[in-house]
């Protein structure tokens, strides 16, 4: 479709005029100092007052879990270097790591563990986004200075990956009394590689080396951390050389940054999964049949190979390749306007039947992905309109509330990088982002799930939801996108993870 490349094209070239500098080479880096350009400045480095992404970026240098989770998305051990399930999967025994401190001297110790969890789960963590995550655990028993148990109140096969999240990062027990909570937030300590040297609000957070770091001492000096909201400055800042690592490069700049000369540009499968949710109780897509209709006249593959540049890969449900219950053998519905058609018509709609589709006011890249779904709907004789709202008034008003239109964009990170996350959210009864739907067979199916330990038998269980939810049409798959980001070529060692949680220890500039 041409009109997707043009759409596309004026967009990316008022980027370009707006942001894009010629590639000038600073000398203003300090030496062993890695400039990383980021969205946002969560405004809080407490990890039980957050769910933002760019937390992370910052925060898995701070901190470290009991669990870890690599580049490669695989499990490790962080700060305890086994585990075991016990009384048939009701405890779960932790061996922490000896000789571990915390950027203040204060020991790491079992007593660290169960404080970092009863805040977590208590009056404290009930204020912030995290503690719902992991409710599951009843108790903390300290057993001896190195050996912890989790009592379980109820299964949890995924627990073990949420310890390596963002709320679960150990937390220094003496400092946070002494110091009092408010200062935490600003001055935070953990065990990560790196410790906290300053922060300005709205501008920076540097961190400096943690010489006595379990995991080998960092190669760089300091991390200087960025907040910069607009792409087009980061790609100018990253073109100046300014930054060493932008993480906002949007796609039309993409080339303008491999052009510039002292920087790359890495695209890696990332965990954030689009889909426009249907509204299944108002509207033409109360029925099942147009809900297949409208997924059958979207051309997805040109969507992505045009204005999304090929970054990005269409799903057949909501998750993308890395999330654990994908299955790579589950197909979208093909794009057929001629099947479409005979479905709407089959179900009774008349051309110039309308749905409404609601969108994230801010974000204009997905407003052109629902303009382009816009226009393929119209090929089949249905007018869409596009309503945009302000982020939180969308997120925490009209989808919760059951205010939406008959379809309504959604988008999810899956933070864990498993199905559980988005499916039981999305689907079940009773939940915020469900505010329609109640099927007591996909109940069933979700909360079966949640039971079973062997990954082989759990994964099955996964991928069959996925199937039920892809026959029900509850939404429109679209892409699962790539994480962009810019590097300069100073920077070796670096990997980059799809959810930008870097680990900066094995990384060097030149």
């Amino acid at each position: 479709m041409l009109s997707l490349r043009k759409t596309f094209t004026a967009t990316a070239l008022a980027l370009a005029l707006g942001g894009a500098l010629p590639a000038v080479l600073s000398t203003a880096h300090a030496a062993g100092t890695l400039n990383v350009a980021i969205n946002q400045d969560p405004g809080s480095w407490d990890p039980i007052d957050t769910f933002v992404t760019f937390w992370g970026s910052v925060g898995s240098n701070l901190y470290d879990g009991l669990t870890m989770r690599g580049a490669d998305l695989k499990l490790q051990p962080g700060l305890a270097t086994k585990w075991e399930y016990l009384d048939d999967n009701k405890r779960l025994r932790f061996t922490l790591r000896q000789g571990v401190k915390f950027h203040n001297g204060e020991p790491f110790n079992a007593e660290a563990v169960k404080f970092t969890f009863e805040r977590l789960l208590g009056a404290e963590g009930a204020k912030g986004p995290q503690k719902s995550n992991y409710d599951s655990i009843g108790e903390v028993k300290v057993v001896d200075e190195y050996t912890v148990d989790f009592i379980l109140k109820q299964p949890d096969p995924v627990l073990l990956t949420k310890l390596a999240g963002y709320g679960a990062m150990i937390v220094p027990p003496k400092y946070i009394q002494e110091k009092g909570e408010e200062n935490f937030n600003t001055h935070p300590v953990g065990t990560g590689p790196f410790k906290f040297e300053s922060y300005q609000p709205k501008v920076n957070v540097t961190l400096a080396r943690n010489d006595d770091y379990w995991g080998g001492k960092p190669k760089l000096d300091k991390v200087v951390y960025r907040f910069i909201s607009e792409p087009g400055t980061q790609v100018a800042e990253l073109q100046a050389g300014r930054v060493d690592i932008a993480t906002l490069i949007p796609l039309g700049l993409i080339e303008t940054v491999k052009k510039s000369g002292n920087a790359d540009v890495i695209s890696t499968g990332g965990p954030v999964a689009f889909a426009l949710r249907y509204n299944t109780k108002n509207g033409i897509t109360q029925n099942r049949d147009v809900r297949r209709a409208l997924i059958m006249a979207v051309d997805r593959d040109t969507i992505v190979k045009q204005l999304l540049l090929g970054q990005a890969k269409t799903i057949a449900s909501f998750q993308g390749p890395q999330s654990f219950g994908y299955n790579p053998e589950q197909k979208p519905l093909p794009f057929n306007p001629a099947e479409a058609k005979k479905l709407l018509a089959g179900a009774g709609i008349k051309p110039g039947a309308t749905v409404q589709i609601d969108v994230r006011g801010s974000d204009s890249n997905f407003r052109e992905v629902a303009q382009a779904v816009s226009g393929y709907l119209q090929a089949v004789g249905v007018r869409a309109t596009i309503k945009p709202y302000e982020t939180g008034v969308l997120l925490n008003d009209i989808i919760p509330g059951g205010k939406t239109g008959e379809m309504w964009q959604n988008q999810w990170g899956g933070w864990t990088y498993d199905y559980d996350n988005t499916a039981y959210l999305m689907y079940h009864s009773g939940q915020k982002w469900n505010p329609y739907d109640n099927d007591p067979k996909l109940n069933a199916m979700l909360e079966a799930q949640r039971t079973v330990y062997d990954v082989k038998k759990r994964e099955a269980m996964l991928q069959e939801i996925a199937g039920y939810v892809a026959d029900q049409a509850l939404e429109l798959p679209l892409y699962s996108l790539n994480t962009i980001v810019g590097v300069n070529k100073r920077v070796k060692n670096l990997e980059v993870p799809g959810d930008i949680r870097f680990r900066f220890v094995d990384t060097t500039v030149e």
